[in-house]
């Protein structure tokens, strides 16, 4: 279930992404699939309490793919098909490692390693995906706010993840 979870919150995110135009409050962009991929950092922590960290690495192949195949299928072109893909894989491997090597309860994990992959699958993504440096959506001025949107919606979904996961007390 946990696996299915995890793909399913991938898949969500890139149809709500291509489906709805992104929220903007002031300067700050955010997609509106944000909130779905905040949650895939959760899933995936899960995933890899259950499966171990080896396991989880064959899920997030899976997942890569997955994703690639969604960004496609849902008509972007190759380059945001592209930095989806790459974004993707630096922000779950650092997910992954973070969680692996972190010290203390599973709840503190799953915040800060998402909290962590959040922000690179932020960055990456606007830098590679949005900005002039790739599919030119967005100018550079409005990059930082962009990026910044999206870290703090991702953020937020791992405090709601870690303070549900709290009171679950198991997992």
């Amino acid at each position: 279930m946990r696996i299915l979870l995890y793909i399913a919150s991938i898949v969500i995110a890139n149809v709500v992404t291509a489906s709805f135009a992104p929220l903007v409050f002031g300067n700050f962009i955010v997609p509106m699939g944000t909130v779905f991929i905040g949650a895939t950092f959760i899933f995936r922590d899960l995933v890899q309490k259950r499966y171990g960290r080896l396991n989880a690495y064959k899920v997030i192949t899976t997942a890569l793919l997955v994703t690639a195949l969604t960004s496609w299928l849902l008509g972007d072109t190759l380059w945001i098909v592209f930095a989806s893909a790459i974004t993707f894989l630096f922000s779950e491997t650092f997910d992954t490692e973070v969680f692996t090597r972190l010290q203390g309860s599973f709840q503190k994990k799953v915040l800060v390693s998402g909290i962590v992959g959040g922000i690179i699958d932020s960055g990456l993504f606007v830098i590679i995906g949005l900005s002039p440096l790739g599919a030119n959506f967005l100018p550079w001025a409005l990059v930082p706010y962009a990026i910044l949107g999206q870290a703090v919606v991702k953020t937020v979904m791992q405090f709601i993840g870690f303070f549900i996961l709290k009171s679950m007390r198991q997992v």
